[in-house]
């Protein structure tokens, strides 16, 4: 996407927002100008931006997790068909379980703190990633594996010359896919047993002190860490994956 194009899908909200404000003229909806300062105002005074570092943490250290563990897995299955054969009906059952609803679950097995909440975005990250870089790997035309292991190539320069550079698109697009998710889901899993992160910033803001502005500018510093990540994502992705974006 062009930052032109970028920049007027922005302008375009702004303005229905506005509206938007001006029309239901509440104050459960208050206007991107009365916003968008009280935004600053809580960034430069600190008391958004621990919420936002926490959050931050939460979905780096999910996102890190994540792709050392179903990467090679997925690379794994995607090499071997008894594997594959073994452990795809666990996944196929798995995959499709909407992980939130295991919020409770999970915080009653290790408690509050950022443990549960890590694991929770780590699971939706970890079967997105999976089963596509296992469906990628599995791909890989035959010829160019007989190809490579003519030159003398082992199972280890196989995973390291064929199989991870061809998989990493599938890394980076399950990672692109799933940020919208996992924000959505660390908003849903800092809402419980917690006073800190962006979830719990709008949470509090919305039903204990009732600061509509407040709670809006915690939604627009989620939304902003969301988009942060996906084009952060899509960033590596053109610098990794340049073979993809050659013309």
């Amino acid at each position: 996407m062009k930052k032109r194009d970028a920049s007027l899908a922005a302008f375009a909200i702004f303005v229905f927002w506005q509206i938007a404000a001006l029309i239901i003229d509440r104050n459960i909806l208050p206007s991107p100008l009365e916003v968008i300062p009280v935004f600053f105002k809580e960034i430069i005074n600190g008391n958004m931006l621990e919420h936002a570092l926490a959050s931050f943490w939460r979905v780096m250290a999910s996102m890190f997790l994540s792709v050392i563990l179903a990467a090679p897995a997925g690379l794994l299955l995607g090499q071997s068909q008894k594997l594959n054969r073994f452990f795809s009906p666990v996944i196929y059952l798995l995959y499709p379980v909407p992980k939130v609803v295991l919020v409770p679950i999970v915080l009653l097995f290790f408690g509050v703190g950022d443990l549960p909440k890590i694991l929770i975005i780590f699971m939706i990250l970890f079967f997105q990633i999976l089963v596509l870089v296992r469906d990628q790997a599995a791909a890989l035309p035959s010829e160019l594996i007989q190809s490579v292991r003519s030159l003398g190539a082992g199972r280890r320069a196989l995973f390291r010359l064929v199989y991870l550079p061809a998989s990493l698109p599938a890394i980076l697009t399950a990672l692109r896919q799933s940020v919208g998710t996992a924000v959505a889901v660390l908003y849903i899993t800092e809402t419980f047993a917690t006073q800190r992160g962006l979830g719990y910033y709008i949470y509090f803001n919305a039903s204990t002190l009732l600061d509509y502005p407040a709670m809006y500018a915690g939604v627009l510093a989620m939304s902003l860490l969301g988009l942060g990540l996906y084009f952060s994502v899509d960033w590596l992705e053109h610098r990794l994956c340049k073979w993809q974006f050659v013309e």
